[in-house]
């Protein structure tokens, strides 16, 4: 059975979609998920799942213990469902070509340090763009500039406002993350 590790930040809705999708097809196990607050709904989505989680700061986020626990769950990839910190280059080097992102838009716009959630949908608004969606990539040392894996449009309309975007973009999300996922697994 392959392991995931997934990292998030806020209420976990990738979260529970990738798990919901591979519990049905039984061959991934969600092993661990990993945040960076204390009060992050993903972690009522361990529980309720009964997968273990981690919770990080700026100073364990990188360590030997932390890198060693993640060896621990011998993780066939890491996934970013909107995790908020930065990956160190010490995770980044122990898991090299196993980490993956999924961006709320359709990179390299809108991306960067600061580019999260609706700050992302905001931009898009303000640049007037006619579309928009996600992005999955590989995760280096820059923000959003990983090789792009997988990318998935929806039509950004003069009504459309920050929540009607991220609506569209979510629906996007727990599509075509899972099934990205599927498919690089399949690969190794």
């Amino acid at each position: 059975m392959q392991s995931l590790i997934i990292f998030a930040s806020g209420r976990g809705s990738n979260a529970e979609a990738i798990i919901n999708f591979f519990k049905e097809k039984g061959n991934v196990k969600v092993s661990l998920i990993v945040t960076n607050k204390a009060d992050a709904g993903v972690i009522e989505v361990a529980e309720k799942e009964h997968i273990p989680f981690l919770i990080v700061n700026n100073q364990t986020l990188g360590g030997v213990l932390f890198i060693d626990q993640l060896r621990s769950y011998n993780p066939s990839l890491i996934v970013l469902a909107g995790f908020l910190k930065k990956i160190p280059d010490t995770v980044l080097q122990e898991f090299s070509n196993k980490i993956i992102n999924i961006h709320p838009s359709l990179l390299p716009k809108h991306g960067g340090k600061g580019m999260y959630g609706h700050h992302v949908h905001q931009s898009v608004l303000d640049n007037g763009d006619k579309e928009s969606g996600i992005t999955i990539h590989m995760v280096n040392e820059h923000y959003d500039e990983g090789a792009i894996l997988t990318q998935a449009r929806c039509a950004v309309t003069k009504e459309d406002t920050i929540d009607t975007l991220a609506k569209k973009v979510h629906q996007l999300e727990h599509f075509y993350f899972p099934r990205t996922i599927e498919f690089l697994l399949q690969q190794m």
